[in-house]
């Protein structure tokens, strides 16, 4: 019996949800200015060359085809623009009807999610807990920690990825500070 390696394995830390095998995905406050509502604060802290980064995730080289499984790390830093918390783009995916899980391994914040037709759902993210997103709905990865918000993705390979009608839109609401803690308000922002 010969051994065909068609496996795929890759090594991620525990702790900060990053590979030394493979190369991340990085995201900064410059490729982020559709999506965070106060894009004058936005601008104002590029024009101060301050650009941090915000997150990153593992989009690997795996088979891309139907019945193959796609999977990797997101790492959302703490933070905040103007009281709204650091976040993924969020996206649909191109094949509607996907799915898809998030298990989180440190950190702590919150999955928002929302449907074309606009019914929402927002999930709170800590250590142990998983997330299923379900088929139809976008998704965002919001951080409001201290620490960086590790969390552990899969989703069917062939499903691609919608992020522009996310900035073009927008989602319905945002997750702000307010005296401290997490608030889910509208966004007046919000694209019909």
């Amino acid at each position: 019996m010969t051994k065909t390696n068609l496996a795929n394995a890759t090594l991620f830390d525990l702790n900060t949800g990053l590979s030394n095998e493979e190369e991340s995905v990085k995201r900064h406050l410059s490729d982020m200015k559709k999506l965070f509502h106060d894009t004058e604060a936005l601008e104002q802290q590029l024009d101060n060359g301050d650009n941090p980064l915000i997150y990153e995730y593992y989009a690997l080289d795996l088979p891309n085809t139907a019945g193959d499984i796609q999977y990797g790390t997101s790492i959302v830093y703490p933070g905040t623009l103007n009281g709204e918390y650091y976040m993924t783009k969020g996206h649909f995916h191109e094949i509607l009807e996907t799915g898809e899980v998030y298990f989180c391994l440190s950190g702590q914040g919150y999955m928002l999610m929302e449907s074309p037709e606009g019914e929402w759902e927002i999930e709170e993210l800590v250590p142990g807990r998983a997330v299923q997103v379900p088929p139809r709905y976008a998704h965002r990865s919001i951080n409001t920690g201290n620490e960086p918000m590790v969390t552990f993705f899969t989703f069917r390979a062939d499903a691609g990825h919608d992020y522009g009608s996310i900035e073009t839109k927008g989602y319905r609401k945002l997750v702000v500070e307010k005296d401290g803690k997490p608030e889910i308000i509208d966004n007046p922002k919000w694209a019909l």
